[in-house]
């Protein structure tokens, strides 16, 4: 497991460090490790609550109530986010794509991205998978404005400081789950370009000196796993994105 020190927080998310700061000691929002040598070490998830807090900063929310918001996020219940589905199931079904596109919005300002993508668009969308023509022009319908809004909001995350990343699928199918990956890869304070069309195999030596994430969609086959070894050894940048 890779560790960030404060400053590389600090520069990757766009955060002062004193900010950062009192975040952890007066409104406990973050609980950093440790080094030895009592040095503050933060992990990916760290880095994902640090955006999470200023996305619930930047909405409008005081910072002294973030904590209570970022609890409740993570107490939600299995029949909270199956309400969640059907209220997306529900605009879909009036095949409102201005309907649709607010609820979408919506739902990004106020829930996690990681539960977001494994809750609700995940499970509505392989609901929609069902073989007959309205449920498949539902999910069209889904899918298009959904990578509508994680297109906006990759660009809208480039307007912070952080590093270069470019999502390779490798051997999927699922195009819309790579823009969705990619919207989690964000989180971590990437500027996240994604390549549309998934590869047989990454390449890595036609993105020279480029940061490269790979997903697989399910668990690296042995092959996937000796060959990111093979390029890492090669020097190249790469690494499996694995949610």
């Amino acid at each position: 497991m890779a560790f960030y020190s404060i400053g590389d927080v600090a520069e990757r998310c766009g955060i002062n460090p004193v900010t950062l700061r009192a975040w952890q000691r007066r409104y406990g929002l973050l609980k950093p490790q440790r080094s030895e040598g009592g040095h503050r070490q933060f992990d990916e998830e760290d880095i994902q609550r640090v955006e999470e807090i200023k996305r619930w900063i930047k909405s409008g929310v005081p910072v002294g109530k973030v904590k209570a918001l970022l609890e409740e996020s993570r107490t939600m219940t299995h029949d909270d986010w199956t309400y969640l589905q059907e209220e997306m199931m529900s605009v879909l079904r009036y095949a409102s794509t201005s309907k649709l596109r607010a609820k979408i919005v919506a739902a990004g300002r106020e829930h996690p991205v990681d539960a977001l993508i494994d809750h609700v668009y995940g499970p509505v969308r392989q609901r929609l998978s069902l073989d007959h023509n309205t449920a498949r022009i539902m999910c069209s319908m889904f899918d298009g404005i959904l990578i509508e809004y994680v297109a906006a909001t990759l660009t809208e995350r480039r307007r912070k400081s952080g590093k270069e990343a470019l999502l390779i699928g490798w051997e999927i199918d699922d195009r819309v789950r790579l823009w969705l990956e990619a919207w989690r890869l964000s989180q971590s304070g990437w500027h996240v370009s994604v390549l549309a069309e998934p590869l047989e195999s990454p390449r890595p030596e036609l993105f020279p000196g480029q940061t490269l994430f790979v997903w697989t969609g399910l668990t690296p086959t042995r092959r996937q796993q000796e060959l990111l070894q093979h390029w890492n050894e090669q020097g190249y940048a790469i690494t499996f994105h694995q949610p």
